[in-house]
């Protein structure tokens, strides 16, 4: 049989990827004017994707399932970047999601500690992908919002709220550059 060669060399077609990190882009689309519809309402749909090209290809999948709008019948206004306001505080995210295992589809929250909302989703596709085994194109994310310290649910996010949190240094070795061949002393590597 005769296989078609793909668009991307990489990967295969109409499947996702999420390597690297990811950006938060804003896609605003409509349906094609015509006679019977001049003007068309304006959908705007924040896509998390390594690029333009994912970015759209996003919008084209989400917009089909939910307004029926294919990339056929309609167009892309505008993409732009979003980039965060506050990029050297560290923030709490909150993520609600959707995603198809093997035996159904599953809805779930998570938290995350990061500096921006692009950072948060990256990690989220980094930890679905090792704790559940969630391909890329299985996953859904529905909203990303900045939760305040207060109202986060997670353990593992509010054990870091502490302002005088102390993390433990057992075993410093010395690095070799600065190490002698011959001492009179062993070395005291817990502190």
């Amino acid at each position: 049989s005769c296989l078609r060669p793909s668009s991307f060399p990489n990967e295969a077609r109409g499947k996702m990827k999420a390597s690297g990190n990811l950006t938060q882009y804003v896609v605003l689309g409509r349906r094609m004017p015509s006679e019977t519809q001049t003007k068309p309402p304006l959908y705007r749909m924040t896509i998390y994707a390594g690029d333009t090209v994912t970015a759209k290809s996003r919008f084209w999948y989400f917009l089909k399932r939910l307004k029926r709008v294919k990339k056929a019948n309609g167009e892309i206004i505008s993409i732009t970047v979003i980039s965060e306001k506050r990029p050297k505080a560290i923030k709490n995210y909150g993520i609600a999601l959707r995603y198809d295992s093997r035996s159904g589809t599953h809805n779930m929250y998570r938290e995350y500690r990061e500096l921006s909302k692009a950072d948060a989703v990256t990690a989220l596709y980094a930890e679905m992908a090792s704790r559940h085994r969630v391909r890329a194109r299985s996953l859904q994310v529905i909203s990303v919002v900045e939760v305040a310290s207060k109202d986060c649910k997670r353990e593992y996010v509010t054990a870091f709220h502490n302002s005088s949190i102390k993390f433990p240094l057992p075993h410093r070795v010395m690095k070799s550059q600065f190490k002698t061949t011959f001492a009179a002393n062993r070395p005291n590597t817990c502190y």
